[in-house]
């Protein structure tokens, strides 16, 4: 027979895990309130009487407690027992028992399961020990002896032992499913197994054997014996079947049980008649089918196994070694911006001109049905800077011939501005949008102190001002996930713009965010100078944050391009979706910084001019931010792009594809509205912050918050003064392809990587054109001049001549080719 091999359990996780010293310390705790509390109420139970008087005198030292706890002992029982719940508050102290135990992660109950079952004791106990005692002594509480006597007084004894007993059966009954079958098939078995301790007690025969516990589990309920008599005896050596090859195997005629072949190893140790079994024997397959009427079927649902990977244990461990990473702990004594720093322009509510609404609703509805429109309903919402008119048109009324109307009820009103919407989404209206004779201020101060503005759970929150309707409009520019601003100038671009950067500051730590500014006018975004320590980013060699050489802006923009390519890289191998599931592992140390992981910032890319840019670099500028908009939005780096000039040449189909969020304020022409929002309408704004927002659904007229440069000024002093970074953030280094040299000193080691290119384009057009290598290699100028200078500075072309164009000093492509080749040696 074979021996049992006991192996030893392996300590589990818990065990190995140590303990915080919080745990500890809390557990302990709880563990020392249930003792001291369970030998309180057991010594108030035995000297109640004689310290019941006592209550009240916890600070009089001349009376003396027969309490073990002294007066804390009396005290504690005096609460939980006489005032409430009796010899029930035992079961409070078992619950600071288990409490404790759970704290210091001794898994010895089932926490959820333990209380329930306390609380219902909890309830129930008072009012049995009530009901017992009728109120005498202290073992119901006052809590006890109220119930049972309310009850009793409404329903009498009976009814109270009945809803007592009635209560308690319920709770046995849900607790153990116990219903007639399972009591019946629970007694079954109770029978079973003392029929089968006798049969286990009667000596064994010699030519008999009766079958082990487990086969007589699975015998039918006559509890038959499986024997092999004298009449059928074995051999020890088993003959086979030549059809099938099985062995021969002797039936019990009496049961006909039929053996399965892989019991044939037991037959043949059988000696004297007599056949052992083995420990494990084959299931016998019995042609009797057995009453399923009386069998107890069983569901158990498996429990789900939680497997710990070691990568997250470890983290774990660190967690509660030192806690979860805090990113602004660099700079932990970091004050945000305060309200007093933006300036207070005083009531800011609107006032409302019954005689101007009244005027305008009588224009509009006079002007319309001199052209045959008739109105059933109309409707005025005030806003800060418009007021929007709202009107249902009788049926039949068509609504192409309201919209265009659109310049007579400008004319008709005298007023600039007017935008005809026609249908509004979601309504069944026409709205025609009026500006007010006196507009309401909105300021920046308003808009911050916003209750929606502080409980903002936003990632990049933006708040852009008002809606028509005087609610304060804010966006998540982490979900835009970038914006392009146009308008003409002096027309509120450089506030907005300055409104944006104001919310993030207001509300991200520098450690969460940073600025990559680009201003080509070197004077709109210096005022944010000061914060360069603590919220911009640069270039390892550049000297200031705030970019204005556009050769700076292109090595810029492919850093940018670099860092974006390595937060991917980072992302891939932290098994990350975007940069808020990334920085949510590594606070949580699920990540090793020695493999190169880092909490990531984001990033926002701000272009203030963007036309200049366009004009002076071209394909340089625009292929990298078309690259950064496409790619960039899952790592956390966005734009926000602006430019004066809403042409088709600075904002190209590409651009647009990749701004879905876009900002128009006041243009000139249809045409330019067209072009950033396409569609019309920002042509008739009124300027002064009057701006129209498109998010991919639907345009929003909006009134900008104002944001005056003193306050931009204060802000930035306010940040600049605390303790910053050691420097900027640094960007990846990015050198550029191409290297300046100068005409007479030509290096063919610093030539441009297009060169050749451009020489062959020269050469074969005889054309020694700057202009012409821009529109060939789709250059910006200050790079088609530098190759140029190269030719000029090798010999393949002339000197500058003026308006001419230069003099190509070689003649066909195979000349060029050899030069070529002497240039590379």
């Amino acid at each position: 027979m074979e021996k049992d091999i006991k192996k030893s359990p392996a300590k589990t996780a818990e065990q190995n895990k140590t303990l915080s010293k919080p745990r500890i310390f809390f557990g302990i705790l709880f563990l020392l309130i249930s003792v001291v509390s369970a030998l309180s109420f057991v010594s108030y139970l035995m000297n109640w009487k004689a310290d019941q008087s006592q209550a009240g005198t916890m600070l009089d030292k001349e009376i003396q407690s027969s309490n073990i706890f002294g007066k804390i002992g009396d005290w504690l029982g005096n609460i939980f027992i006489f005032d409430s719940i009796g010899i029930a508050a035992f079961i409070v102290a078992f619950l600071f028992f288990v409490v404790g135990l759970i704290i210091l992660k001794k898994n010895y109950f089932k926490p959820w399961k333990t209380v329930g079952h306390s609380l219902f004791f909890i309830c129930w106990l008072p009012i049995f020990m009530g009901a017992v005692t009728k109120g005498e002594g202290v073992l119901s509480g006052v809590y006890g002896y109220q119930i049972m006597d309310f009850l009793n007084s409404i329903i009498g004894t009976a009814g109270l032992w009945l809803v007592i007993v009635v209560s308690i059966a319920l709770y046995f009954i849900l607790e153990f499913n116990l219903n007639p079958t399972n009591i019946k098939t629970k007694l079954n078995n109770l029978n079973d197994n003392t029929v089968g301790k006798v049969k286990g007690m009667m000596p064994r025969s010699e030519k008999s054997f009766e079958a082990d516990e487990e086969l007589e589990e699975i015998a039918d309920s006559e509890e038959e014996k499986i024997t092999v008599s004298e009449s059928a005896p074995l051999s020890k050596k088993v003959t086979k079947d030549p059809v099938t090859g099985l062995p021969d195997i002797p039936i019990n005629q009496d049961l006909e049980t039929i053996v399965t072949p892989n019991q044939t190893s037991f037959y043949e140790s059988a000696e004297n008649n007599s056949v052992t079994l083995s420990p494990t024997p084959s299931v016998p397959i019995v042609d009797i089918a057995p009453k399923t009427d009386d069998i107890n079927f069983k569901v158990e649902v498996a429990k789900t196994v939680d497997i710990v990977d070691e990568s997250d244990r470890a983290s774990q461990e660190l967690v509660d070694k030192h806690g979860f990473y805090d990113h602004k702990l660099d700079l932990a004594k970091f004050q945000m911006p305060t309200l007093d720093l933006l300036r207070d322009y005083g009531n800011e509510e609107i006032s409302v001109n019954k005689e101007e609404l009244e005027e305008n609703k009588n224009k509009i509805v006079g002007l319309l049905k001199n052209f045959n429109v008739g109105i059933s309903e109309i409707k005025a919402t005030i806003g800060p800077t418009v007021t929007l008119y709202e009107i249902v048109p009788e049926a039949g009324i068509r609504v192409a011939s309201i919209k265009k109307l659109q310049d007579d009820i400008a004319l008709n009103l005298s007023a600039l501005g007017i935008r005809i919407i026609a249908p509004m989404p979601g309504k069944g209206t026409i709205g025609i949008e009026v500006p007010r004779k006196n507009p309401s201020m909105v300021s920046m101060r308003s808009v911050i102190a916003s209750q929606k503005f502080q409980n903002s759970d936003m990632d990049l929150p933006v708040v852009f001002g008002k809606t028509i309707s005087n609610e304060i409009f804010m966006a998540d520019l982490a979900k835009m996930p970038h914006l392009l601003m146009a308008g003409a100038t002096g027309q509120g671009k450089s506030v907005g713009i300055n409104a944006i950067l104001t919310s993030l500051l207001y509300k991200k730590h520098p450690s969460e965010l940073k600025f990559v500014m680009v201003d080509p006018k070197k004077v709109e975004l210096s005022l944010y100078s000061k914060i360069e320590r603590h919220y911009l980013a640069k270039l390892p060699d550049g000297e200031d944050a705030i970019i204005t050489d556009t050769h700076k802006v292109i090595n810029t923009l492919n850093s940018l391009c670099i860092e974006m390519d390595q937060r991917y890289d980072l992302l891939k191998n932290a098994f990350c979706k975007n940069i808020k599931e990334y920085n949510k592992k590594f606070s949580e140390r699920k990540l090793n910084p020695e493999n190169g992981h880092r909490y990531l910032p984001y990033i926002v890319l701000v272009v203030d001019e963007f036309a200049d840019l366009i004009m002076t670099a071209g394909k340089e500028v625009e292929l990298p931010i078309a690259r950064l908009a496409q790619l960039a939005r899952a790592v956390g780096i966005h734009l926000i792009v602006a430019t004066q000039r809403p042409s088709v040449n600075v904002i190209t189909g590409m651009i647009k594809a990749n701004f879905p969020a876009r900002a128009a304020f006041r243009v000139i022409s249809s045409v330019d509205s067209r072009t950033i929002l396409d569609s019309p309408g920002a042509d008739q704004l009124i300027g002064k912050g009057d701006m129209l927002y498109f998010n991919g659904n639907e345009i929003m007229r909006l009134q900008c918050a104002f944001v005056d440069t003193p306050e931009v000024e204060k802000i930035a002093e306010f940040i600049g003064e605390q303790k910053g970074y050691a420097s900027a953030f640094m960007l990846p280094e990015y050198s550029g392809e191409e290297t300046t040299s100068t005409v007479g000193a030509f290096d063919p080691n610093e030539k441009d990587v297009l060169f050749e290119d451009a020489a062959r384009i020269i050469v074969s057009t005889q054309q020694g054109s700057t202009s012409m290598l821009q529109r060939q290699l789709k250059l910006g100028y200050n790079r088609a001049g530098r190759i140029m200078d190269q030719l000029e500075a090798s010999g393949i072309v002339g000197g500058f001549n003026g308006a001419k164009a230069r003099e190509v000093q070689i003649s066909d492509l195979n000349s060029l080719e050899q030069f070529l080749e002497e240039l590379r040696k």
